[in-house]
């Protein structure tokens, strides 16, 4: 498999000269054909999503595969206008000369996908890659088994190597695919591994999306209702068993509302995961793998040595993979579970007296990929908003920022560079050259040499400019 690479990867390099040339209605063809092999594969596909994670065929439906119908329909609907030159105005220094921005395909890229959603986090970039015309190599995670040899299975049977490939592999195989001089490369996953992969970018030049994640703060003001707040908090954070990239990482609440809140959460978590007094393990999913599992154990076990109080939850079951939706309160900041992304189940609540504080704890740490603020107060909203900073930020509920096409999608610094989705998905694919056609009158003479004497004209053009 890992000796095919060099040649699939020439192959595309000269096939991408054909894909640029390609209509929207050629493009369009081919995501009616990745939606229909969808579609064929589906059964099979919430079956890999629950060998890998045991999630429920509901929840693979609307996160994973719905998620990727809705792109792929978003994208056939838009991209004819998307791939028209877009005019931009002119200026004085350009006047009777017209401007435009084309968009035109990057050529060959590499996707690499992560584990925790392995078939939406490999297929969305995938449409955009398509639809910006270019060919693509895409490396699943070796971690969820099952999905990776479905999708493998799903693209080799159904695509020419020369526009999609897919190879399966462990780290070997991802760094001799980064060895190579890709035009663009789209990875989501860990902040470590993004910066491999931008430092083997570096060396040939080429542009990135990095998809990341970091700590997702929750900032919950005084003034909202916190049973509703709760019930939302509680759903974003155990979908996936916690492993989600915008999951809420941790809540900042105020002293006097912290016990009402874990009621609140309590009786959410029991409604929705545990209906008959335990825990129902057909709506509720496990921890990837035993090494996972394992890191989540240890940063439970160190927050409590630290001082921090289960609140609720706490059980463990290292045959299946189970960690129970965990509340810890009395949290210490300096813990490990306060200084890296938890990517599971386990939810910190620590406390803060007043919004200046608040945004002071979110600030002295690394820019988050997504900022969660509870209130119904606009002015403490509009305060945390113009002070913070996050790839994405949703306002008085959690991830659903993700399920608008028209809004990007990206990290900032170390949560990720660039964006996807829709348009954004589009442009991250796709060159934007600029282009002007000059007129018959070429006022451009004016500034030609010789200089001498041309005072009077730089005057002017300082007026101009």
């Amino acid at each position: 498999m890992k000796q095919n690479i060099p040649a699939v990867f020439e192959l595309q390099k000269a096939h991408s000269l054909t894909l640029r040339n390609t209509s929207a209605l050629q493009r369009i063809n081919k995501l009616r054909k990745l939606k229909a092999v969808i579609e064929a594969h589906e059964k099979e596909i919430y079956a890999a999503l629950y060998a890998d994670l045991r999630k429920s065929e509901f929840e693979a439906a609307f996160s994973e595969v719905y998620f990727s119908y809705g792109e792929i329909d978003f994208a056939i609907k838009n991209l004819s206008g998307w791939m028209k030159p877009k005019k931009v105005a002119v200026t004085m220094t350009s006047i009777l000369t017209k401007s435009r921005i084309y968009y035109e395909p990057k050529g060959t890229s590499l996707i690499i996908a992560p584990w925790n959603y392995p078939f939406q986090l490999l297929i969305s970039p995938l449409i955009s890659a398509i639809a910006a015309g270019n060919c693509a190599i895409l490396k699943p995670s070796e971690i969820s088994v099952a999905t990776s040899a479905l999708i493998f299975k799903m693209i080799t049977d159904n695509f020419d190597v020369s526009e999609i490939a897919c190879f399966e592999g462990d780290v070997e195989v991802s760094k001799a695919l980064l060895e190579l001089p890709f035009d663009h490369i789209f990875f989501t996953g860990g902040t470590q591994v993004g910066k491999v992969v931008m430092a083997a970018a570096a060396k040939n030049l080429t542009s990135v999306t990095l998809e990341l994640g970091g700590k997702s703060p929750v900032i919950i003001d005084e003034h909202i209702n916190l049973q509703k707040a709760a019930e939302k908090i509680v759903w974003g954070k155990f979908m996936n068993a916690g492993q989600t990239c915008i999951a809420p990482d941790y809540i900042l609440i105020k002293k006097e509302q912290e016990e009402e809140f874990v009621r609140h959460a309590s009786e959410a978590i029991d409604k929705m995961y545990r209906p008959q007094g335990k825990l129902d393990k057909g709506n509720y999913g496990k921890i990837i793998n035993e090494k996972n599992f394992n890191r989540l154990s240890d940063l439970l076990k160190d927050a409590v040595s630290e001082g921090a109080t289960i609140r609720v939850g706490g059980s463990q079951n290292s045959e299946d993979a189970t960690i129970e939706p965990t509340l810890l309160s009395a949290v210490n900041p300096q813990s490990k579970l306060m200084q890296e992304e938890i990517f599971g189940p386990l939810l910190p609540i620590l406390n803060y007296r007043n919004t200046d504080e608040a945004i002071n704890f979110v600030n002295r740490r690394q820019k988050p990929l997504a900022l969660y603020i509870f209130s119904d107060d606009k002015e403490v909203t509009g305060k945390i908003l113009k002070n913070t900073s996050a790839g994405g930020t949703a306002v008085n509920d959690v991830l659903v920022h993700i399920s608008n096409p028209n809004l990007p999608f990206g990290g900032v610094n170390s949560s990720g560079t660039g964006s996807c989705h829709g348009f954004f998905g589009f442009k991250a694919f796709s060159h934007e050259r600029a282009v002007l056609f000059q007129s018959s009158l070429n006022f451009n003479k004016m500034i030609y040499p010789p200089f001498n004497q041309k005072s009077g004209i730089l005057k002017w053009l300082k007026k101009l400019m």
